[in-house]
């Protein structure tokens, strides 16, 4: 019996390694050829960018940009740097290190911003030669629809802030006076309990020393 229950058990752990060796090929299968089929496609559009001109077909479903937007994402999603970008080297690897930069990131904008890109190129009554044009157009309608900042308003404010609000512009345009500078040192002198003696003499010293400097 013995024999019979350790022969079983061998013939299970054979049997558990076949299907653990052959889950790790099936997984490397699907791996491999998904890598593979993501380079095919960036040499696919290395190949062919500098021919795509049409926006209206390079943002379809199949179309060039649609295309470079999603490899892009599907290798940005993958970045292991800290920003998150896509390394020189990743781009090479998938073989659209020779598309310009600037379209690689205008494709990226484009799927990542889909809908709304779509909806905008519908609502247009004119067509865009580029995403760099929709873009544009994108940016300044967004811009258009922010609502301007607001004036300072006084609502809220005490009569006396308002007052003195009022009376620091006019003192702009007024002209000041010997009396009306000798009421201004006496009104601060009491308000902030100061000798007014002891200011004249601070100013006849303060004279005093700028005509020995003259």
């Amino acid at each position: 019996m013995r024999e019979i229950y350790k022969l079983s058990y061998v013939t299970l752990e054979i049997e558990k390694g076949s299907l653990m060796a052959k889950s790790s090929k099936a997984s490397s299968a699907v791996v491999g050829t998904t890598i593979d089929a993501m380079i095919k496609e960036g040499k696919a559009l290395a190949s062919i960018w500098k021919q795509t001109n049409s926006l209206k077909n390079s943002t379809k479903a199949n179309g060039f940009d649609t295309r470079l937007g999603k490899l892009l994402q599907q290798l940005k999603a993958q970045s292991t740097l800290d920003s998150g970008q896509v390394s020189r080297q990743t781009l090479t690897t998938y073989g659209i290190h020779t598309i310009d930069r600037r379209r690689r990131a205008e494709a990226l904008w484009f799927v990542e911003n889909e809908v709304a890109c779509r909806d905008f190129m519908k609502a247009s009554k004119k067509g865009f030669t580029s995403l760099s044009a929709l873009q544009k157009a994108m940016n300044a309608a967004s811009k258009a629809e922010q609502p301007a900042k607001a004036e300072p308003s006084d609502v809220g404010q005490s009569s006396e802030a308002k007052t003195s609000s009022a009376t620091e512009h006019r003192s702009v345009s007024v002209q000041i006076t010997r009396s009306k500078m000798v009421d201004t040192i006496l009104h601060h002198c009491k308000e902030n309990n100061l000798n007014i003696e002891d200011i004249i003499n601070d100013l006849q010293s303060h004279v005093a020393k700028q005509q020995r400097k003259a």
